[in-house]
């Protein structure tokens, strides 16, 4: 926003003439005029404090009480909590098909339990904060990631045009704009996902978790194959189950309705999505991620 200047107020006047001749009355006058110039500092103090943040200002934030420390994943891999890889939170949908959600429990494997408010976040808005939490591990804070949008979209394996910068953006904003609460085991969070800054002269960008939402790194996490994932592209019920699959050390059966409902998929019709599962599952085993399924 821009704040209009306040106008000084006006002086008392304090002259012999409005004062007459009483030393009384020209003591009240004086007071009076010193509290007048008070409180006109004090509103012009408030007024600059209300004026929105340059550049400079939030080019270097200052850092949190205490640096965050993120596990050191693989080279060529993404760190992803497991209670992001078990759940619906990051769905299986198409972005047509997204909803908006207001303190919904979603569906999540035992030990998790999620609850969320807005628009629902699919497989392209994990790539994003994957690739955010890519960027934040090299940092000194442990939380905060400094790009040019090139390099970001670059990275997603996105090409740099006008649609994909509004999808990256639009991304940015659907993360931001959530209100999460995971728990899994001791560690609950609850908070926004994410802030972002952006310098439009320099096209550089600033993202920034709450450090406090690391404490799911330590409840549990999995390094996730980037070049992979950024091959089964388009595929979200693919996306989704390579996830889910790495984040176990073995796999156990399941029934086709639990992956559905895990998933976050909006099909409804069991043999549509039994057919949906038949095709991701023989993509991820040509891509060798599993050696076969039944």
């Amino acid at each position: 926003m821009n704040a209009k200047p306040i106008k000084p107020a006006a002086q008392a006047e304090t002259s012999s003439a409005s004062a007459g001749t009483d030393p009384l009355v020209a003591k009240i006058k004086a007071v009076e005029s010193r509290a007048i110039e008070r409180s006109r500092q004090r509103r012009g103090q408030a007024t600059q404090e209300s004026l929105p943040l340059s550049p400079e200002a939030f080019s270097a934030p200052l850092p949190p009480a205490k640096v965050v420390k993120l596990p050191i994943w693989p080279e060529g891999s993404r760190g992803t909590p497991n209670s992001f890889l078990r759940s619906a939170l990051f769905a299986a949908i198409q972005g047509k098909e997204r909803r908006a959600l207001r303190g919904e429990l979603l569906a999540s494997q035992s030990g998790i339990e999620i609850r969320f408010t807005g628009w629902q976040l699919d497989q392209y808005d994990l790539d994003v904060w994957e690739q955010a939490m890519q960027l934040a591990a090299k940092h000194p804070l442990g939380n905060v990631c400094v790009f040019k949008i090139k390099a970001f979209l670059r990275a997603l394996g996105r090409q740099d045009g006008k649609s994909e910068r509004d999808c990256l953006m639009d991304s940015f904003r659907r993360i931001a704009a959530t209100c999460v609460e995971i728990k899994q085991g001791l560690h609950t969070y609850g908070g926004s996902m994410l802030e972002f800054w952006r310098d439009e002269e320099t096209d550089i960008y600033q993202l920034q978790q709450n450090p406090k939402i690391m404490a799911l790194y330590h409840a549990g996490w999995t390094a996730i194959d980037w070049e992979l994932r950024r091959k089964l592209r388009r595929k979200p019920l693919a996306l989704w189950l390579h996830g889910w699959f790495s984040s176990h050390a073995e796999n156990y059966p399941a029934k086709v309705e639990t992956i559905r409902q895990l998933s976050g998929s909006r099909n409804k019709q069991k043999s549509s999505f039994r057919r949906q599962l038949g095709l991701a599952l023989a993509g991820l085993q040509a891509e060798n991620v599993i050696t076969d399924w039944a």
